[in-house]
């Protein structure tokens, strides 16, 4: 787009009225994140338990999902009308301003393919823990009249402008119309625009994001990218529905965990280009930073990374000379819009022109909110980025108990290093077709090199009957442990596999005749029943899967009571996330001895 189209692009804009007050009135904590990106569409369920698991990144106060990459027949359309419509959500908190809305919004300006409601259940109070009822969601599929869009064009001098583009913008204006009129995070809350993307949705309540998955009936939703969020704000109003994630760009929904130091400067740099945030929150003027970057000034990708999140110090300086000159550019445009702070972002995006669907997760210089990556292939490729691996484990574990060509251990899992020199921080899984590309922040596509992989190992060969099953878990811990014995190719496969068999040699254990003098079994269903050990060399082996993650009746609190029955070893496995593990045993407990497996967590001593 050329200088002179770009200014009259945000020229036109000049007539959306300014909300007046750019204050930030929330913050937020350590919020949830997770993001998956498939070469084929999964259902909605299987980011349920990830999300189910990261309760403690959230309060009820606000979750969402986004998913991208639909398929057509679910949402009653045909392929082309998915792909080249509009596909407009609107949340009607007050359900009678309906038609109003329709009327100025919808029906005036756009030629509506399909509407109708979304389905829920009959009663909100059904989902468990759900205590405010979600807001009546309308989907409108949709292009803009070619009357009102020549009209928008003609009166804003657009006319050089790619029709295409111009009826982005008409979208993008109509929503901030709506919204405007019929909810200001200040004023009265009655109708809002969810998205309004192609091929994508948002949905958000106030409540957790996996309450809403089970309210508006999409389990079986499928899509190639899906995208999830559980809010903790800190401060301000919480009866804020608008305020939860995901955040609509164009084609983007963006979800983030973090608090901004410089928002206010942020929000001043987009007021000066008749952008102005309505929700203000972090996440909406993140959202609207990108949007500019990408729609309006059209930098590559790597360009809008380097203005988000700039390269810094001893990485700076170990760039290419040629790099540095434009970064060095980029960042005297943009330092003062640079999200400052602890963040995270993973942003969903759709893509027409090239019929392909992205994830992103790009984290600040500073590294200050925790993330990881990771991808799997075997037959079918999946990515993953959360805030946790017990999260991306969660939805690996979801998805091979119904169809085993996924594995619960993904192949491989990396952490990004903000602002860095060799990845930039930002790794992007490309969905185009049949294919899931990798790449980082340069645009280098990501492999592993298998040529020089070790060599393979026989698991199977620890099942022996003949093993003590003391030296059947000490192999196959140790097979866990000492990652470089696992070939790479196969790596996800051969920790699975460990898994299982372990989980086989415990599970035995609760038959007294299998377990013998050494190991008690016992699980969530037998916990009131334990008593003291016979001897101090005897092992509680506990099953933590259906213990919940914190409270009174977590495995924390069950592994004090034992503590304090006498017990001093433990083996735990099928863990599940959950946290405090070892915490209130107290300062003479030198001589315990705690071995975890499964899916433990990030917080699992905290």
């Amino acid at each position: 787009m050329k200088n002179k189209d770009i200014i009259r692009l945000i020229e036109s804009r000049r007539k959306l009225s300014s909300p007046g007050n750019l204050k930030k009135v929330e913050m937020e904590g350590g919020c949830g994140v997770v993001g998956l990106a498939c070469n084929e569409k999964i259902s909605g369920k299987h980011i349920m338990q990830s999300l189910i698991q990261m309760h403690n990144r959230g309060n009820s106060k606000g979750g969402g999902i986004a998913a991208l990459g639909l398929n057509s027949s679910q949402c009653g359309v045909s392929q082309k009308i998915l792909e080249e419509d509009y596909l407009i959500q609107v949340a009607y908190l007050d359900p009678s301003v309906r038609h109003q809305v329709e009327k100025e919004f919808i029906i005036s300006n756009l030629d509506v393919h399909t509407s109708y409601p979304l389905p829920t259940l009959k009663d909100y109070r059904v989902v468990d823990g759900l205590d405010m009822k979600p807001p009546e969601v309308w989907r409108y599929f949709c292009r803009v009249k070619d009357k009102a869009l020549s009209q928008f064009i003609l009166k804003n001098n657009l006319d050089a402008l790619e029709r295409p583009k111009a009826e982005d913008e008409f979208i993008y204006q109509n929503t901030y119309k709506l919204n405007n009129k019929f909810y200001t995070s200040l004023g009265e809350k009655r109708a809002f625009v969810l998205s309004h993307g192609h091929n994508m949705i948002i949905l958000k309540i106030v409540g957790y994001a996996e309450q809403l998955i089970e309210y508006y009936q999409i389990e079986n939703l499928k899509a190639h990218i899906w995208v999830g969020h559980q809010r903790y704000p800190t401060k301000g109003k919480v009866w804020h529905p608008g305020g939860a994630h995901p955040f609509i760009g164009m084609n983007e929904a963006l979800i983030h965990n973090g608090d901004f130091a410089n928002y206010y400067s942020i929000a001043e740099y987009l007021s000066q280009r008749n952008i102005y945030p309505l929700f203000l929150t972090d996440t909406e003027v993140a959202v609207l930073l990108f949007d500019l970057l990408n729609r309006v000034y059209e930098y590559p990708l790597e360009y809008i990374i380097e203005a988000i999140a700039p390269t810094t110090e001893r990485d700076f300086y170990l760039l290419p000379e040629e790099k540095r000159k434009i970064y060095r550019a980029i960042q005297t445009s943009h330092i003062h819009s640079s999200p400052d702070g602890p963040w995270f972002f993973i942003i969903g995006q759709t893509n027409t022109k090239e019929k392909s669907f992205k994830l992103m997760g790009i984290t600040d210089t500073s590294m200050l909110r925790p993330q990881v990556f990771a991808f799997q292939e075997n037959g079918v490729n999946i990515g993953l980025v959360a805030s946790e691996k017990q999260a991306i484990d969660a939805t690996l574990r979801s998805l091979h108990q119904e169809d085993k060509r996924f594995l619960p251990y993904a192949d491989f899992y990396w952490n990004a290093r903000g602002g860095s020199y060799t990845d930039g921080g930002a790794f992007i899984f490309t969905v185009k077709g049949k294919n899931l590309v990798i790449t980082d922040k340069f645009g280098r596509q990501i492999s592993v090199n298998k040529e020089h992989d070790n060599p393979p190992i026989n698991i199977s060969a620890g099942k022996s009957e003949d093993i003590d099953p003391a030296e059947k878990i000490k192999e196959f811990t140790e097979t866990i442990d000492q990652r470089w014995r696992v070939p790479i190719k196969d790596r996800a496969g051969a920790l699975s596999k460990t898994e299982e068999y372990l989980n086989e040699i415990f599970l035995s254990m609760s038959a007294k005749k299998q377990a013998g003098n050494l190991y008690r079994y016992t699980d969530r269903e037998k916990k009131d029943s334990l008593s003291p050990p016979k001897s101090k060399q005897e092992i509680l082996v506990i099953n933590c899967e259906k213990f919940p993650a914190e409270g009174n009746g977590s495995i924390a609190r069950f592994m004090v009571e034992a503590y304090q029955l006498g017990w001093k070893n433990f083996i735990t496995f099928n863990w599940r996330g959950q946290r405090f593990c070892a915490c209130g045993l107290g300062s003479e407990s030198n001589d315990v001895r705690i071995d975890v497996f499964g899916s433990s967590g990030d917080y699992l001593g905290s």
